[in-house]
């Protein structure tokens, strides 16, 4: 589908230049043979005093058998309603994991990648959108995952 990357969030080592200066999409994405089990607290940051956690209850909730994709962002793009977002790859990926290390940044989508106890473990790619909108290819790649997946969301996704 075009990302490339696919490297451990334990190995980007604050090295945030491994990035694209350019708009697009990044997904938070699972090995085959990863065990995945979930804490409470997570690792994430209370951005203006906001729980990020959530309980593990919902964490098993919301997981998704047999996805290997957890979550899709997006960096920069224009909305339906005119607001534009002039977040790069680099700066949007610096600020998820920024906040995944426990820092006050908003990064409030995706979440709940923090709460699974191998959350370095897992796997960030990226995919360069020159042309296209990153805000309407993001709503494309869910509503994909979506009828892969019987109606349900990325893992991580909130909306």
């Amino acid at each position: 589908m075009g990302f490339a990357g696919f490297i451990r969030l334990k190995d980007i080592e604050n090295d945030y230049n491994i990035f694209p200066d350019c708009t697009g999409l990044y997904i938070i994405y699972i090995d085959n043979n990863q065990d995945i089990s979930f804490c409470n607290p997570g690792t994430g940051g209370f951005f203006n005093g906001n729980d990020p956690n959530v309980s593990t209850d919902e964490l098993k909730r919301k997981w998704v058998d047999n996805a290997n994709v957890l979550y899709i962002g997006r960096a920069g793009g224009t909305a339906k309603n005119g607001r534009v977002y002039s977040s790069t790859l680099r700066k949007r990926i610096k600020q998820y994991i920024k906040f995944g290390k426990g820092k006050n940044i908003g990064h409030w989508g995706g979440r709940h990648i923090w709460q699974i106890e191998s959350s370095d473990d897992l796997m960030i790619a990226y995919k360069i959108l020159d042309k296209d909108n990153p805000v309407i290819e993001e709503q494309e790649l869910i509503d994909k995952f979506k009828g892969h997946y019987n109606g349900r969301l990325p893992f991580a996704n909130l909306m």
